[in-house]
C-alpha cells in the first residue's frame, strides 16, 4: 500500500515581524549572505550552505544577547550581517559598524588590503544591509577607528558588549583597536579578532594580529581567549576586569 505524500505547508508570503524574537536563518537567507556579504577567510563552504565562522558570530549574538555590538572593518559586511542577524532574532540590540571605506586602487595597499570602497554612499549601504533585513539595527560610521573612539562619548554610545576587530592589521593599529575597544567595554564582554592565521603576512610584518594576541595571552589575569586556526582564523577574547585596558603594555615598535 502506497504511503500518501503529505504536502509541505507553504510559508506565508509576508515579511517577518522583526520586533519579535525568532529564527531567521534559512537556506535562501544563507545563500544571500554568501553571495552578497561575501565572506573572506571565515572557514565558509558555500557549496554546503556553511557560513563557517559566520554561524559562530550569529550564535554569540544570540547567546550573549548584547545591547551594543561594534564591528571595525569589513570587506563586504559578512561579520556585520551575521552578528546583526543575531540581534534581529533577539529583537534587541544595536550595531555600530566602523569602516572608512578605503579602496586599494585609490588609497593604496598600505591603508587597505582588498578594500573596494563598499561603504561610500549612505543609501547604497542601507540597501546592502536591507537585503538581509538588518539595516534598521546598525549605524555605519565612515571613519577610521581612532576617529570613532575619539567621538565615542559625544555620540552617547553605550558600553560595548561584543566587538569584532577586522580593520588595519598593522600591529600598532590592531593594538589600538583592541585597547580602545576594551576601554569602552566591561567585564565579561567579548572581543573577536579576525585573521589570526595569516602566517605569511605575519612573517613579513604585514600583519600583527597574532603578535598582539601573544601580548594578550601574557595578561592571564585580565583576559582569556581561544583561537580557531582555520582558514584565516578568528580568536575570541573574554575581558576579566572592568579596567583591563589600563594594565596593557605601552605601545611597542613593530
Amino acid at each position: 500500500m502506497a504511503i500518501p505524500t503529505i504536502p509541505r505547508a507553504r510559508r506565508p508570503n509576508v515579511e517577518p515581524d522583526q520586533s519579535a524574537e525568532g529564527f531567521c536563518l534559512n537556506a535562501d537567507l544563507i545563500r544571500a549572505v554568501l553571495a552578497h556579504a561575501k565572506p573572506l577567510g571565515h572557514h565558509e563552504a558555500p557549496d554546503t550552505l556553511n557560513l563557517g565562522f559566520g554561524f559562530l558570530y550569529y550564535a554569540l549574538a544570540r547567546a550573549l544577547r548584547p545591547k551594543h555590538v561594534v564591528v571595525i572593518g569589513s570587506g563586504f559586511g559578512f561579520s556585520v550581517v551575521c552578528l546583526a542577524l543575531g540581534l534581529r532574532d533577539n529583537a534587541k540590540g544595536q550595531l555600530s559598524f566602523v569602516d572608512p571605506s578605503y579602496s586599494v586602487l585609490t588609497d593604496g595597499p598600505f591603508k587597505t588590503v582588498g578594500g573596494t570602497s563598499q561603504w561610500d554612499e549612505p543609501e547604497k549601504v542601507k540597501r546592502h544591509f536591507a537585503r538581509f533585513g538588518v539595516d534598521h539595527l546598525l549605524t555605519h560610521y565612515r571613519q577610521r577607528s581612532d576617529e570613532f573612539f575619539a567621538g565615542y562619548a559625544t555620540s552617547a554610545l553605550p558600553e560595548i558588549d561584543l566587538a569584532f576587530i577586522d580593520g588595519s592589521h598593522a600591529y600598532e593599529d590592531v593594538r589600538q583597536d583592541f585597547v580602545s575597544t576594551v576601554r569602552h567595554a566591561h567585564k565579561n564582554a567579548y572581543v573577536l579578532l579576525h585573521d589570526t592565521n595569516i602566517y605569511v603576512r605575519e612573517l613579513v610584518r604585514h600583519a600583527g594580529v597574532k603578535r598582539w594576541l601573544k601580548e594578550v595571552k601574557r595578561a592571564k589575569d585580565l583576559f582569556e581567549f581561544v583561537d580557531f586556526p582555520f582558514s584565516s582564523g578568528v580568536a575570541i577574547v573574554r575581558i576579566l576586569e572592568n579596567d583591563a585596558w589600563r594594565f596593557l603594555d605601552p605601545p611597542k615598535s613593530s
